[in-house]
């Protein structure tokens, strides 16, 4: 597979990652020199330098030969040029990057095709999804919605009082025996991740996944020691792009939400756009603006910022006054393993939604992706095919390797956990 990717930005560096630790031939294209040098040093990966508006620079970059190009910078204009361009040269899947709303949505259905794009992604509402979902969850740390809502995953720390705490998968499993809701599907401990098997216990301090019915959620929230019913009252950290998306989502599901950002022009215009948001202007830093705003005494306090350190100061201030939970987004990943020692109770990065994004179109058949920024573990939603070897099978059949595990089959609408004696079809 020969991937090109333009822009090595944060998006684009993740992707170019994934694909490339996956073997795939991947070339970068970037303008900007010091980026490059980083890159360098970072990805096994060809680098091209220049546009990716360039035709020399694109057929410099092999784009004949080219299988897929995700088109990844934070410029619409290049994203849309490179898309024509790779359309052009016969590239067969084209990722388009866009942020201006007038380029996304039906009614610029006509301008993607006529660019080539295969499939459009926006990072900002990528992350604000994200954000909504965990915020449906609270103290959930992962969450991923599948097989059309029907079948969702909960990712969490166990805390010393969950019920989950001691107990075997064996003891688990026989308590809800024959018609279970959920699986355990991996455990991460000391670093290390697996998919456990019967005779493994839970203990506290454990990250798990629970693959379970939509419908169980309640339950699993229980056994995971989560809180149940989602945060009313929200400060969020930052009115850029992603703030402002979440802002509006949060208001239509009616949350009372409140907005800082330092820029007062920016504050003047989210004023204007957000009706029945509090917008303040001030540094979200600024411990005595905090207090003044009595950022203790909301549910969920969420740091949007472009900035690693403020987001993570001022979820720390705000943890430490009392705020129910903290989400900070983070641009560079090396610092998430600091966060939930220091209090933060979750860490998101815009690549992460968005490389999921180019990973279902990479691979053909697969409904949805979804990866961790923590550990390998990748989660997809395949459907079994007329033809495929495992139509008719049992997944006990199936031999599937030690860390492979198919946690839920939906037929005609209807989800259930999967079990050795389970048939595929």
């Amino acid at each position: 597979m020969r991937v090109i990717v333009v822009g090595a930005g944060e998006v684009g560096t993740h992707v170019a990652q994934l694909l490339s630790r996956e073997g795939s031939d991947v070339i970068v294209i970037e303008c900007n020199a010091a980026r490059i040098a980083q890159i360098d040093k970072l990805l096994d990966v060809t680098i091209v330098h220049g546009s990716a508006t360039d035709p020399e620079v694109m057929r410099a970059a092999g784009i004949a030969e080219t299988d897929l190009l995700v088109a990844a910078t934070s410029i619409d204009e290049v994203n849309l040029v490179a898309s024509l361009i790779a359309k052009l040269e016969g590239v067969e899947r084209r990722v388009v990057r866009l942020e201006s709303p007038g380029l996304r949505g039906s009614r610029a259905q006509r301008l993607h095709e006529a660019v080539g794009a295969d499939l459009v992604i926006d990072p900002d509402d990528a992350v604000a999804r994200e954000v909504l979902d965990l915020l449906a969850y609270p103290g959930a740390m992962e969450i991923a919605r599948l097989a059309d809502n029907e079948v969702l995953m909960i990712g969490a720390m166990l805390g010393e009082s969950a019920p989950f705490v001691g107990q075997t998968l064996s003891d688990i499993g026989a308590r809800y025996s024959p018609d279970w809701d959920f699986i355990v599907g991996t455990i991460t401990r000391d670093g290390k991740t697996i998919v456990p098997r019967k005779d493994h216990q839970l203990q506290a301090g454990d990250n798990v996944r629970v693959v379970c019915k939509t419908r169980a959620r309640a339950d699993v929230m229980n056994q995971l020691g989560l809180a149940s019913g989602e945060a009313h009252r929200i400060m969020v950290l930052g009115g850029g792009r992603t703030g402002e998306i979440l802002a509006r989502a949060l208001v239509a599901k009616g949350h009372v939400v409140t907005i800082i950002d330092r820029s007062e022009e920016r504050a003047r215009e989210l004023a204007d756009e957000l009706e029945g948001v509090l917008v303040l202007l001030g540094d979200i830093t600024d411990a005595a603006l905090l207090e003044e705003e009595d950022v203790g005494s909301y549910d969920a306090v969420i740091a949007l910022t472009g900035e690693d350190d403020a987001n993570i100061l001022a979820c720390l201030f705000a943890k430490k006054a009392g705020a129910k939970e903290t989400i900070a987004v983070l641009h560079r990943l090396e610092l998430r393993h600091l966060l939930r020692d220091a209090g933060v109770d979750v860490a998101i990065s815009p690549r992460t939604a968005s490389a999921n994004e180019v990973l279902r179109t990479l691979r053909g058949g697969v409904t949805a992706v979804a990866t961790s920024l923590d550990d390998d573990i990748e989660i997809y939603e395949v459907e079994v095919g007329h033809g495929a070897m495992a139509n008719g099978k049992k997944i006990s059949e199936l031999g599937l390797a030690h860390d492979t595990l198919i946690a839920a089959i939906v037929r005609n609408g209807k989800p259930q956990i999967g079990r050795g004696y389970s048939e595929l079809q």
